[in-house]
């Protein structure tokens, strides 16, 4: 069963980066992204994308540059997730044959981005915006719009989220904090799944 949830693994190190991604797999995560602004990202996703790419989509999150989503497509990466709307970031992506999932917050950015050629959009940060928003800005999108909430979506509200229209969730802190055992990474997991099926129904 696949999930609408991307693993966001900020501060993980190589050395760290197979174990993880095997254990969110197994797990039942499928979406596994890299923040940037970790160190050495790159051979992080190629690790990954090694290890499990036939089995979940790897990519780069916080990706802010054309250069940058290049550099995710030689790691092996599929997938480039941004906190901002960048039509420069998104249309690179797209010409890469990658996923891009650009961050929004209003109508008018949710609008340009798809416009520009998203796959779906990344509601960020969630808290501010909240379901009762996300219901507001769904009244008004094209339907069939894939839209994640990130940032105050987790497993103590997927059921609000969920209610509120979200297809989906990336989780960041509540999954993975640098220097957590790959044991802990695979019970976090387990449980978030479990509430995001507890969730969905």
């Amino acid at each position: 069963m696949s999930r609408n949830i991307i693993a966001i693994l900020r501060g993980i190190t190589p050395s760290e980066a197979e174990a993880a991604a095997i254990a969110l797999v197994d797990a039942g995560i499928t979406t596994i992204e890299v923040p940037l602004n970790s160190p050495n990202p790159f051979a992080s996703i190629k690790a990954m994308a090694d290890a499990v790419g036939d089995r979940a989509v790897i990519g780069a999150g916080t990706v802010l540059s054309v250069e940058d989503v290049n550099r995710v497509k030689q790691a092996g990466g599929s997938l480039v997730v941004s906190p901002n709307m960048d039509p420069r970031v998104i249309h690179a992506t797209k010409t890469a044959g990658m996923q891009s999932w650009p961050g929004v917050m209003t109508p008018t950015e949710c609008f340009a981005a798809l416009k520009n050629g998203a796959d779906g959009l990344k509601i960020f940060p969630g808290s501010l915006l909240g379901p009762d928003g996300l219901k507001a800005i769904r009244a008004v999108m094209p339907q069939g719009t894939q839209i994640y909430a990130v940032g105050g979506a987790g497993p103590e509200n997927f059921g609000d989220w969920f209610a509120a229209s979200a297809d989906g969730f990336g989780i960041g802190s509540a999954l993975y904090k640098p220097g957590m055992s790959t044991q802990d990474i695979s019970q976090r997991a387990t449980d978030i799944v479990a509430a995001y099926d507890a969730a969905k129904g």
